[in-house]
């Protein structure tokens, strides 16, 4: 780094000498050159002016000493030149050899009476000179000064030039070798700095306190670490809090990868597979139920949370699988244990339709020998007596039914025969049965149906939940009303809906309506000898279907009680 940053100072030292030089001797020079033409020229124009005052003043003196004399004394050459041109004495060479000067720019202009001028190479010496012509009688005299001198002048000047460009050239290397190892330390730091942050080491810190502009990318480093350090402590604590709390669960959590591979998993996780957990694997080389398989797939896929139970992670039990997607991609999945609550709903299930089944006999033999005694009772307190006993007696014959009834349709004991059917059938059989019901109190019923689809239905028991619903309507609305039941069609499938203008149902009831023995009110529930188990009856029955069930209700506007069933697209 130290070589690369040295090679960059001297090349952009080097660059402005060379600039400074190259400036200096193009600028300089010239003006220079320009100055001291000029001075030459005033002062050979001067001599020029005092040597042909001489020559006037001395007529009769001999030219070629004359010449003489002159140069030595002015130091350039002296030319003396009669008016037709001809050179008459000359202080460097022999005049019979020198040509005609009469067509010499500053001799013409010298006969003319004024003080001539001209640049040119001597035609005699073959050397550049400035020539200076002034008028004299019979003809004019002229100086001529060498240029080589500004030659000279501008050697030595370049010559200067170049060794201070040589000195300012060794100082650079100096400073530019001094500068480098000074700013290749402060950025060895950074770089070490750098290095230990990447490795993960944000602990790591650069002592900085130079203002300049790596002083202060330093310190921006500097602060940025420590940001990623308080970051990645947060980030740190939040990650082992999250994974004490998932450790801490009794639900196994597992999750996967956009790949379908698994990265974690808690202990429960890990406890419950025989074979242990293998993480970085794929999921179904970890678990091979398909019905988990499909949850987290569908979750991957379609970024859904999806519900399932699982039957074959563990021999004889049974999970209850969510699959919710994570925001990177992939899943994590929560398994709760069914296994418990299983046995012990199959067990109450088991107990209810048994004693419900055990109390059937004895039920029916109460009420026969009720209505016996009331044939032979001469009393009207004895007749009173055993209607009451008869009413409870078939009360609870009805309680057994329905028991029986939920029992079997919750086991899956009732096998469902779901056959392709026309929504208005259904229709058509529940308004058979309503008009059929000893007690409708005056009520109007209104059939609307706007279905098209064929759904999937077992006939008897969608019959069992539109006579639930009506009775339900007739208990609780008002006598002398309307009721309405239809059908249309929807995305999923086919809705079916009684709907009465009753006093409406309270907000809060709504959520626990199918729940067994759920009654709004109580007390007239128990006089209208309903038994409580009517809507959680159907409820399962389209459950079984693969349906849907839910009631809306406001107070004093009435309430709708509706369900969904898959529709087909073809008869068989």
């Amino acid at each position: 780094m130290r070589s690369r940053i040295f090679f960059k100072l001297v090349a952009a030292f080097v660059l402005v000498i060379a600039a400074a030089t190259a400036t200096i001797d193009i600028a300089v020079r010239r003006s220079w050159e320009a100055s001291l033409r000029d001075e030459i020229d005033i002062s050979l124009r001067q001599k020029t002016l005092m040597f042909a005052e001489r020559i006037r003043d001395e007529p009769n003196a001999s030219m070629p000493r004359v010449a003489k004399e002159a140069s030595e004394a002015s130091g350039a050459r002296v030319t003396i030149i009669r008016s037709d041109g001809l050179v008459l004495a000359d202080s460097e060479a022999n005049p019979d050899r020198m040509e005609n000067h009469a067509t010499r720019p500053e001799f013409r202009e010298a006969l003319q009476g004024r003080v001539g001028s001209n640049s040119r190479t001597s035609h005699t010496i073959g050397v550049d000179f400035l020539y200076v012509a002034a008028p004299v009688p019979g003809g004019a005299v002229r100086l001529a000064y060498p240029l080589t001198v500004i030659s000279q002048v501008n050697h030595k000047v370049r010559m200067t030039l170049l060794v201070t460009s040589a000195l300012a050239f060794l100082v650079a290397l100096f400073i530019a070798g001094v500068a480098a190892q000074s700013i290749t330390r402060r950025l060895q730091r950074i770089v070490e700095f750098s290095g230990r942050v990447a490795e993960g080491d944000l602990s790591a810190r650069i002592a900085e306190i130079s203002n300049d502009e790596i002083g202060q990318v330093a310190r921006s480093l500097d602060r940025t670490a420590r940001r990623l350090e308080d970051s990645f402590q947060a980030v740190d604590r939040s990650r082992r809090e999250l994974v004490t709390l998932l450790n801490s669960m009794q639900e196994p959590v597992i999750a996967v990868g956009p790949d379908g591979r698994v990265i974690w998993a808690n202990q429960r996780m890990e406890r419950l597979l025989p074979s242990g957990l293998h993480q970085n694997a794929a999921l179904v080389e970890n678990l091979r139920d398909p019905e988990l398989l499909a949850a987290f797939q569908h979750a991957i896929e379609r970024r859904e949370v999806a519900t399932t139970r699982a039957h074959a992670i563990f021999p004889g039990r049974v999970f209850n699988v969510t699959a919710a997607p994570m925001p990177s991609g992939g899943a994590v999945g929560v398994l709760t244990d069914l296994t418990e609550l299983e046995r012990v709903e199959r067990t109450r299930r088991d107990f209810i339709a048994n004693v419900s089944h055990e109390l059937r006999t004895p039920l029916t033999s109460i009420q026969g020998y009720a209505e016996t005694l009331q044939e032979t009772a001469s009393g009207d307190d004895q007749k009173e007596f055993l209607e009451i006993i008869r009413k409870n007696a078939s009360r609870m014959a009805r309680l057994t039914e329905d028991l029986l009834a939920l029992a079997r349709v919750e086991s899956g004991e009732k096998e469902m025969k779901l056959v392709p059917v026309v929504p208005a059938e259904l229709l058509r059989e529940a308004e058979q049965n309503f008009h059929e019901t000893e007690n409708t109190n005056g009520f109007k019923l209104e059939v609307r149906n706007e279905a098209l689809k064929l759904v999937q239905a077992d006939r008897d028991a969608i019959f069992q939940v539109f006579t639930n619903f009506i009775d339900n309507a007739l208990k609780y609305a008002r006598e002398g009303g309307s009721l309405i039941i239809g059908a249309r069609d929807v995305e999923s499938g086919v809705e079916f809906y009684v709907e009465d203008f009753g006093p409406g149902i309270s907000s809060e009831h709504l959520p626990r309506l199918f729940e067994r023995f759920y009654r709004v009110d109580k007390a007239r529930s128990r006089e209208s000898g309903g038994t409580g188990l009517g809507l959680s009856i159907a409820k399962h029955i389209v459950l079984a279907h693969g349906g849907t069930i839910r009631a809306e209700s406001e107070l004093h506007r009435g309430s709708v009680f509706s369900f969904v069933l898959p529709a087909v697209t073809s008869t068989p």
